[in-house]
């Protein structure tokens, strides 16, 4: 791998997960946006542009870092499956279940005292849709949280990357052996997938799939295309994401024909985002690795992952209900506590790294040295 194209994973690695902040912090009435969700309520500015930011312009960073994942574990697949399961163990699973812990400990430590209580239940986060304090859910109900719906929902992904690292091996037979049955089947698979099987994410195996691909045919990704446009391809992303958002106020909830329009529009704007932000970022990304903050603040992405929900819902709900009297409130709020949220998460992780190396590496496996 060469040094430049290092800097570009790197990067794109940071700032997909910095803007989850984005993506999370939303404060619509519809507390989980799907690719096909529509919105009930009414078309304001402030409306409009969560949407548009939030289930639009954003959503090609998973998919993203999913191709990301595959590219660099396939390059490092001369390793023993043995070694590398257990690395992966290592840098996944047991970070998964210390942030799946650490969402429930402080959840419940909020639901004890009846201000926060109050906060955590208005958020209404709980994967399972069932929001009543812990103590009333027992610890079965706590357990299924900690291990498959935890209320740091966007574990998700880590868990599924785990899972189709302990597939490596077909996944790689599958990649050389009958690319171009396979990367269709997925492709496929991607598009018309609503809802995914636990632990396995449907939308994210053609993308990890084809970072394998890549690596595997030394297919070059540092090389803007002749074919490609910059303007053409920002005015498709965009003309598509701003479409969708306008569709999402306007069709009918909950029916198929609105479901399959607003799909399509979605995994299309995904496709030419990544395409558009991938090939046409290269001035941006040298600009950003001149700096030194970025490549301080960089180091904390794993820990930002983790770290952002539920603190972020939490911390809007509360900025909500205490900031309803300022014009734009909501406006205001979803510019201003993702960000704070952000520059929380990189202090705390910068004083963790700091003073206490050993947790920090066992929190972010072994990232951000």
């Amino acid at each position: 791998m060469t040094r430049s194209l290092s800097q570009k994973f790197r990067f794109f690695t940071f700032v997909c997960i910095a803007l989850l902040a984005y993506v999370h912090g939303y404060n619509l009435n519809n507390t989980y946006l799907a690719p096909f969700s529509t919105v009930n309520e009414p078309l304001t500015f402030t409306t409009f542009f969560e949407y548009f930011i939030a289930n639009g312009l954003l959503r090609f960073r998973i998919p993203l870092l999913f191709m990301i994942s595959g590219y660099l574990y396939a390059s490092y697949d001369h390793r023993p499956y043995s070694q590398q399961v257990k690395n992966r163990f290592r840098t996944l699973i047991i970070p998964y279940f210390i942030w799946s812990s650490f969402g429930l400990l402080l959840t419940f430590l909020l639901q004890q005292f009846p201000y926060t209580a109050n906060v955590v239940a208005a958020a209404g986060i709980d994967q399972m849709g069932d929001n009543r304090p812990y103590t009333e859910i027992g610890w079965a109900g706590m357990f299924q949280r900690l291990t498959l719906a935890p209320i740091s929902y966007q574990l998700w992904f880590i868990m599924s990357l785990f899972v189709f690292n302990i597939c490596y091996p077909v996944l790689r037979w599958l990649v050389v052996k009958v690319p171009y049955i396979w990367l269709p089947f997925t492709f496929l698979l991607f598009f018309v997938t609503l809802i995914n099987v636990p632990l396995l994410d449907f939308r994210g195996l053609f993308f990890f799939s084809l970072g394998v691909w890549i690596q595997k045919r030394n297919f070059s990704i540092e090389t803007e295309p002749k074919w490609f446009s910059l303007g053409l391809a920002l005015i498709f992303f965009i003309g598509l994401s701003v479409i969708k958002t306008f569709l999402a106020f306007e069709l009918e909830y909950d029916v198929w024909p609105s479901i399959i329009t607003l799909i399509i529009i979605h995994q299309t704007a995904v496709l030419s985002g990544i395409i558009a932000i991938w090939f046409g970022a290269d001035k941006v990304i040298h600009w950003f690795n001149k700096k030194e903050w970025f490549h301080y603040a960089s180091g904390f992405s794993f820990f930002i992952f983790g770290m952002h929900v539920p603190l972020l819902p939490y911390v809007m709900k509360w900025a909500l209900m205490n900031s309803s009297m300022i014009p734009y409130y909501r406006l205001l709020c979803y510019l201003v506590i993702p960000f704070i949220t952000l520059c929380f998460c990189i202090w705390t992780g910068s004083l963790l790294r700091r003073f206490l190396p050993r947790v920090y590496a066992v929190l972010t496996g072994g990232r951000g040295f």
